[in-house]
């Protein structure tokens, strides 16, 4: 299970279509875009568009909170390392 986290605070678990892994096409829609992985961790990975700086996405500041060391913007998928491949 993973979390969909939008700029609005809101956290909508969410899983893959074919029950194991996200495909590519899942995680751009997700954040709305080109992805770009940001490791969380040894077990989680954390999907963000990977332009959202550059068009001024709106700041997240729950997803900010998990990361502490980078200020994130858009929407973000919170994921297992295993459901992405």
């Amino acid at each position: 299970m993973a979390d969909w986290i939008k700029t609005n605070g809101e956290r909508i678990e969410v899983q893959p279509k074919n029950g194991t892994d996200f495909s590519l096409n899942e995680l751009q829609g997700f954040v709305g875009g080109y992805i770009e992985i940001v490791r969380m961790d040894d077990e989680h990975f954390m999907v963000v568009n990977e332009e959202g700086k550059v068009y001024g996405l709106p700041i997240n500041m729950t997803a900010s909170m998990l990361i502490m060391r980078d200020t994130i913007v858009g929407d973000v998928l919170v994921c297992k390392t295993n459901e992405i491949k």
